[in-house]
């Protein structure tokens, strides 16, 4: 019997699946000119959505990255959040929508793609896709298996074992993180420019790795607030560059209010800015509204 995760429900309430898209675009942001992404992209006026779908702008195209080196014309993507996995019928069920995609929207099957993206071994797909549809299954790259003998080129992804060097987003959306890693990620969105949007990629991580992110906080020789993580990450300076703190800001004297109104302008939930902060979700709402 599976074990079940001590906190599966609070982090069934986690926004993983944005957290997803925007880790995607940290990780391809160097192709971002040749690519649309649309997530949860409805296939009907039904609710059938794939998780999401890239396009490539420009026909030809050739991305040096090891998660889009299959990519074609139009990609499918579907995601599996932590403790989820991807079974023989995940399969089946987005392979389906590959097919009215490809019917709905009248684009060449041979110019698609499909990944499955977990934070678990596919050993039992890997071995139906052989056993079951003949389909050859190698691990060519850490952590990604490529699925050959179908007109659909099609990857399995493994994100635990992606190399960080390559794909710290991807790793590192998780609920296990260790602190060290807290810290590269903070670190590393400190660092990203105006273009990418990261405020639910930050928020998944940051509710399900509370622990880690406190002891990332510590890993100085003094103490850290909320606070000062974003602050040495380089993003409130980032904020004040624009102008969302009006005035002189002397060192720590920055208020409740103030740090609340920066995390508004990161894109975090309520909920997020409530637990970082003790402001009451009215008051959140009110700074949210003024901005």
């Amino acid at each position: 019997m599976t074990e079940k995760h001590p906190n599966s429900d609070a982090l069934s309430r986690i926004a993983w699946h944005p957290a997803f898209v925007e880790a995607l675009a940290l990780e391809l942001k160097a192709h971002l000119d040749i690519l649309e992404f649309h997530p949860e992209h409805q296939l009907t006026a039904e609710p059938l959505r794939i998780d999401c779908v890239i396009v490539k702008k420009a026909k030809g195209a050739v991305i040096e990255k090891n998660i889009a080196a299959i990519f074609k014309g139009t990609n499918l993507l579907e995601y599996k959040s932590p403790g989820d996995h991807v079974s023989v019928g995940s399969f089946y069920k987005v392979y389906g929508y590959a097919c009215l995609y490809a019917s709905l929207r009248d684009t060449p099957v041979e110019d698609m793609t499909v990944s499955f993206v977990a934070s678990s071994h596919p050993r039992e797909l890997a071995k139906h896709l052989r056993e079951a549809r003949g389909y050859a299954v190698e691990e060519r790259r850490p952590g990604i298996y490529t699925v050959t003998g179908d007109i659909f080129p099609m990857q399995l992804v493994d994100v635990r074992k992606l190399p960080e060097e390559e794909n710290l987003w991807l790793k590192c959306l998780s609920d296990r993180l260790e602190p060290l890693a807290a810290r590269k990620v903070i670190h590393a969105a400190g660092s990203q420019g105006k273009g990418l949007n990261m405020g639910a990629y930050l928020a998944a991580i940051f509710q399900a790795n509370a622990m880690a992110i406190r002891e990332a906080m510590k890993m100085t020789e003094t103490v850290m607030t909320f606070e000062d993580v974003l602050e040495e990450a380089g993003l409130i300076a980032k904020w004040e560059a624009r102008g969302k703190i009006e005035g002189k800001i002397e060192g720590r004297e920055r208020t409740t209010l103030e740090i609340a109104g920066n995390l508004i302008a990161l894109g975090l939930p309520v909920e997020t800015i409530v637990s970082a902060t003790k402001l009451d979700a009215e008051t959140v709402r009110g700074l949210g509204a003024r901005q």
